[in-house]
């Protein structure tokens, strides 16, 4: 067992530092604005990447000041431009030309990449190559391609410092321990909004209901994977790759309340857990100024009010996807790659009516059935494999 790693660059950093938010008008993205803003003195923004929403991200600018914008598309630049005041003016770059230089920029010390899915793969590649810290929120990309960012951590001494919420809290736990002490790790889940409920019910789930998350405010697709459990299915397999453990020593448990974020067991017995309010400013906090802890005057874990936690294994006949993740990820990476392809489209097409909530999993299951295993050893393969899954699932879409 040993982590993704080396630290040895984030103890060098200054203490105030510069960052690159990719993704910075998702809910991480946003998150991690409110952190900066309470800590002004000891944290800048040097960058701001968005997608689309150029009316967030040019509120966000206004506030930050960056030096360096970025937007999806080139038609997006002359209106953002409009929204700004003519005493700024940022340089703006666009596409996935603009993400990497954002997550390569020499001035800034920290790149938090919130991108959500496979767009993340690119961006956090240059920014390992270049040896960057990286406060990372995309699963996705370890999904795809943690053998090959695992390689080249080594090669360029990158830092990867994990902002979910169940894998920062195993971080957290692991500081000066012995890796090799433990026994296996427990990561929690809400189990989502239908919980308890059976197959008549959710036969009949709609994309509200489905995103309508019991403890977190996150994005849609996200939401989407919770309530299905494959975001659970999705961080054991980045679990696997960060932290360099075997399957059979990554387990799942429902926990209601979200108030353990995940338990580390050791070789003694003896299990420890990290606890916080369901709120994901304290993992962004706490890899933004790692390896120290700053003191945040926002509202604290009080476990009386809590009162009672509990403890559920998943029902994965009900929920199949966190199952289908540990199959894909034992069959070989091109499962993983195709799984993780299959679901996005999978997700959207339920988002925007084209498939109801229990086919997303079936959708799954068919790409995985036919899918024919691929050598993966470059970020090429992962973007080949990528895009014929895609290809296949909007095929298998119009059969639903």
């Amino acid at each position: 067992m040993e982590y993704i790693s080396s630290l040895d660059k984030v103890y060098s950093l200054p203490e105030k530092r510069n960052i690159s938010i990719l993704g910075c008008t998702g809910s991480i993205g946003i998150s991690t604005l409110e952190v900066i803003e309470r800590k002004r003195d000891i944290f800048s923004v040097v960058a701001l990447g968005a997608g689309k929403n150029i009316y967030k991200l040019a509120e966000q600018a206004i506030n930050f000041r960056p030096k360096y914008l970025c937007v999806k598309y080139e038609d997006l630049i002359d209106p953002l431009k409009e929204l700004l005041p003519q005493d700024y003016r940022p340089q703006i770059l666009t596409g996935i030309d603009g993400y990497n230089t954002l997550a390569t920029l020499e001035e800034a010390h920290i790149i938090v990449l919130a991108i959500s899915g496979a767009a993340g793969l690119r961006p956090i590649v240059k920014a390992i190559e270049k040896g960057k810290v990286v406060a990372l929120a995309n699963k996705e990309s370890l999904v795809l391609a943690g053998p090959i960012i695992k390689k080249l951590c080594k090669k360029t001494g990158a830092t990867i410092l994990p902002i979910d919420s169940e894998h920062n809290a195993i971080f957290q736990i692991l500081e000066g321990k012995d890796i090799g002490e433990v026994k296996k790790i427990i990561l929690t889940a809400s189990g989502g909004p239908f919980f308890g409920k059976d197959k008549e019910f959710l036969k009949n789930v709609t994309k509200e209901m489905a995103l309508k998350h019991p403890n977190w405010s996150m994005g849609p697709k996200i939401t989407i994977d919770s309530a299905t459990l494959m975001n659970k299915g999705l961080e054991v397999i980045e679990a696997y790759y960060l932290f360099g453990l075997d399957l059979d020593k990554i387990q799942v448990a429902i926990h209601r309340e979200s108030i353990i974020h995940s338990m580390v067991e050791f070789c003694d017995g003896s299990i420890i857990a990290q606890m916080g309010l369901p709120d994901m400013k304290l993992p962004i906090a706490y890899c933004l100024s790692y390896p120290k802890r700053l003191n945040f005057k926002w509202e604290k874990l009080d476990l009386f009010d809590i009162g009672t936690l509990s403890f559920f294994k998943p029902d994965i006949k009900l929920f199949p996807m966190l199952k289908l993740a540990q199959m894909a990820l034992e069959a070989g990476q091109s499962y993983v790659i195709a799984l993780n392809a299959a679901n996005e489209v999978a997700v959207e097409a339920f988002l925007s009516g084209k498939i109801r909530f229990l086919d997303i999993g079936e959708l799954n299951k068919m790409v995985l059935e036919m899918h024919t295993p691929k050598t993966v050893s470059s970020l090429e393969d992962i973007l080949e494999i990528d895009a014929y899954t895609r290809e296949l699932a909007e095929k298998l879409i119009k059969g639903f």
